[in-house]
């Protein structure tokens, strides 16, 4: 079969779940980690698209500890816009389409109403300011590219937001989750399936190239999304631990967050043709698969 996509960061949540569902749809795919191809090297990047000859490569790559990336703007900068920028360079001189996935981060968060693609950025982080700066160094190497913002990403692979509140529902009687951050919760399974709807317009058709949204349906509050994840839990373990309300200033984190995080996804909608699932929907599915598993293997 001729290989059709090339995933760098194949480790991660999103690299994982894209390269499972291609293989789930028959679809060629090479997946590789950072111990197969590190992007913060560009030669590594040059021999591994022309090894592979791509018809487009995936950049599921990035630096995403949020508040760690204050104390090692280097190391993230190196993933989230050197790598990026070697990727894109790559891709322009291959001629092949590249896409590249991005950050509500790289908003300051004080729109009042779901973000476009056109409003101005203004990321608060370190995280958020490599983002950005990643999303111009691929736009300046010009390649022909989709970069896809996204946002509040958990799945069923690695550590994320529903991991994170699943293993504190075990601990804990009473879990204290600020409730003044709004977003759009985005599975890995509907970012996966987005990038396996736009890859073929993008290889196709160069007029669809740009920056778009693609989040989850539906928006909530942090403390919102924690109760959904606890209630879905519930069924499986007998735990019904209290998910307390509290503000962002009764939870200080080294990096600002935005406090709307809520995108707009309809260009993407009209372009490719594509809506994530109801975000409560999701998250019922991935903590009966987790819980489930678990019950089923005496985890």
């Amino acid at each position: 079969m001729t290989l059709a996509i090339l995933v760098f960061g194949a480790g991660g949540q999103v690299g994982r779940e894209l390269v499972a569902l291609a293989h789930t749809r028959g679809i060629a795919v090479i997946g590789l980690t950072r111990a197969d191809a590190d992007i913060t090297d560009a030669g590594t990047v040059e021999r591994a698209i022309r090894q592979h000859a791509p018809a487009i490569v995936v950049n599921a790559a990035a630096y995403t500890a949020v508040d760690r990336a204050e104390s090692e703007p280097e190391a993230a900068r190196a993933a989230n816009a050197e790598g990026p920028a070697n990727l894109a360079a790559a891709c322009a001189r291959a001629e092949v389409p590249l896409v590249h996935i991005s950050t509500d981060y790289v908003f300051d968060g004080k729109k009042r109403g779901p973000y476009v693609e056109d409003d101005p950025i203004g990321p608060l982080s370190v995280y958020g300011r490599t983002k950005a700066e990643g999303e111009a160094r691929v736009r300046a190497a010009r390649p022909h590219h989709v970069i896809l913002r996204t946002s509040w990403v958990y799945g069923a692979y690695g550590a994320n937001f529903l991991t994170h509140v699943l293993k504190l529902a075990r601990e804990r009687d009473e879990l204290r989750i600020v409730a003044d951050q709004i977003g759009c919760p985005t599975a890995t399974a509907d970012i996966a399936e987005a990038i396996l709807a736009l890859a073929p317009r993008l290889i196709a058709d160069a007029g669809v190239a740009g920056t778009y949204h693609f989040a989850g349906s539906g928006q909530t509050s942090r403390n919102g999304l924690a109760n959904e994840i606890v209630a879905g839990q519930q069924p499986f373990t007998g735990r019904i631990p209290r998910v307390v309300a509290i503000t962002t200033a009764e939870y200080p984190t080294l990096a600002k967050r935005p406090m709307n995080s809520v995108l707009d996804c309809s260009r993407f909608r009209a372009t490719f043709g594509y809506v994530a699932r109801p975000w409560r929907e999701r998250v019922a599915e991935i903590v009966e698969s987790l819980l489930g598993r678990d019950r089923a293997t005496g985890g």
